[in-house]
């Protein structure tokens, strides 16, 4: 289960949310207490000087009047002015303290009792006197941990009367942190559940292709290659599983031609061999009559050729597949060679009585490649029209320049009993063989095609076939042209 892909998909999830959950709430926290912090500052700096301003108002208009003095003869009606002033603010401390410290009133938020006998240090007031918040430690009988702290002097005709020092407790987060927390936790057990869904449903997407795979896989090594993989959609994974079926069909095709071709060629191999031992034995036990002793020899001999194309054509599989067979190019002329193969069919072609076409551009025409190989593709495109043609057919030998001059065009072509359109693309394959009832084609086992598609790519060109039914079939190939013989 650990190794699976929807375990991994959950872990690295879980990981990422986690982890971008933990910033958030970071960066959350820090933004909200810094803007509480300066709320909390600009309040309690705008309170200090309210107060100083009505102060100073109340004692311009009783002139003649000292600080204190005043303050004691008004200290409930400043008591409820003051706490009308700061009532929307809570945790705030006013005090209101002479020019020589001492703390004279003081009023603030929570109730608390008043603040007396309580005298501030001249550097804490020339500290706060600049008219910005300053976070101290703490004021003896006012706070005694950490707050924010500001003062505005009282001025009456550019005489300083006292001063108000307006404390608040330091910001706390602790309450939003410990809400923040459980918020976040609610939204990751919340967010962790659509993961879940959503990776189940994209992993289950990913992985089921994957696992029809896997039973395909092992559907092919119990030899059993008919099972598809089902595509669903148009992305990767869906091209992977269109990859996956084509790769199978050529399997299957693949492993329908290998064990057609080891029908054929243990059906080449066996009638051959029994025909051989059977005229061997016939011959040494004097069943045979040493008359007829030369005509079953000669039968025997055909058969023993048969039996060394056989052996032939199935090496040159071998070594064209390990890459030993190596091709010398050097100029010849086709022409020439394509006569010279026709003389050799010329027994098969008068049996058949075809009308055979000699079509090329000039009586010699030359090209660069493997003469040996080509004469072998030669002979084999030949040997197949011959035997396949109709009685009175039309064989056609041709080789013409391309447009371009670089290169030449060899055609075979017969009239004849052609090539199903279905079989067209598995002309070339190993082991196909287009007589599949060997009724025509009773010596050739469908390796000669394979092994002249070989070759034709081996010196870098192309063939092609093209047929109807019944009618004709034409094969082209192309080599690389030179010059004439005076060239060459």
């Amino acid at each position: 289960m650990f190794k699976s892909l929807f375990f991994k998909y959950i872990l690295v999830f879980i990981v990422i949310m986690l982890f971008c959950f933990s910033m958030l709430t970071a960066i959350t926290v820090n933004v909200v207490n810094s803007y509480a912090a300066d709320t909390k500052a600009e309040i309690i700096q705008n309170e200090a000087e309210a107060v100083s301003i009505y102060l100073e108002s109340c004692l311009y208009g009783e002139k003649g009047i000292g600080f204190s003095e005043y303050i004691d003869r008004n200290s409930e009606s400043l008591s409820a002015v003051v706490g009308a002033m700061v009532s929307s603010s809570d945790g705030i401390v006013i005090l209101f303290a002479d020019t020589d410290g001492k703390i004279v009133f003081s009023a603030d938020t929570n109730g608390s009792k008043p603040v007396s006998g309580v005298t501030l240090k001249p550097e804490l007031l020339e500290k706060l006197d600049g008219g910005e918040v300053t976070e101290i430690d703490g004021i003896e009988g006012v706070f005694d941990d950490e707050h924010l702290s500001v003062a505005s002097t009282v001025d009456v005709d550019g005489a300083k009367l006292g001063s108000i020092v307006v404390c608040a407790s330091s910001f706390s987060v602790d309450h939003l942190i410990d809400t923040m927390s459980k918020t976040v936790f609610m939204s990751c057990i919340w967010v962790l559940f659509a993961a879940m869904i959503a990776v189940y449903l994209i992993t289950e997407r990913i992985v089921s292709p994957l696992r029809d795979m896997s039973r395909a896989v092992k559907s092919f090594a119990n030899g059993d290659y008919s099972v598809r993989v089902p595509v669903r959609g148009r992305d990767e994974v869906a091209n992977l599983a269109e990859s996956f079926n084509h790769m199978a069909e050529s399997i299957e095709s693949s492993e329908k031609m290998r064990n057609t071709f080891m029908a054929n060629v243990s059906h080449d191999l066996r009638t051959p061999m029994t025909t051989i031992a059977g005229f061997i034995d016939g011959i040494l036990d004097g069943a045979i009559p040493k008359e007829k002793h030369e005509y079953y020899l000669g039968i025997i001999a055909t058969e023993v050729r048969r039996l060394s194309r056989l052996v032939s054509q199935l090496l040159d599989i071998s070594r064209i597949q390990a890459g030993d067979r190596k091709f010398n190019k050097k100029p010849f002329d086709v022409c020439e060679m394509g006569r010279q193969i026709l003389f050799s069919f010329e027994q098969k072609i008068d049996e058949k009585r075809l009308d055979v076409e000699f079509d090329c551009e000039d009586d010699n025409m030359y090209a660069c490649a493997d003469s040996d190989a080509i004469h072998q593709i030669l002979y084999n495109l030949c040997d197949n029209a011959v035997k396949f043609s109709k009685e009175g057919g039309l064989l056609r030998f041709a080789v013409h320049r391309t447009d371009d001059g670089k290169k030449l065009t060899v055609e075979v072509y017969n009239e004849g009993a052609g090539i199903p359109a279905e079989d067209l693309p598995f002309v070339f394959e190993r082991f196909y063989k287009s007589d599949k009832s060997r009724g025509l084609d009773k010596s050739g086992v469908g390796l000669g095609l394979f092994i002249a598609k070989t070759i034709i790519e081996a010196h870098r060109e192309k063939i092609r076939v093209e047929s109807e039914q019944g009618k004709y079939c034409r094969f082209v190939f192309t080599l690389e042209r030179v010059g004439g013989k005076d060239e060459v």
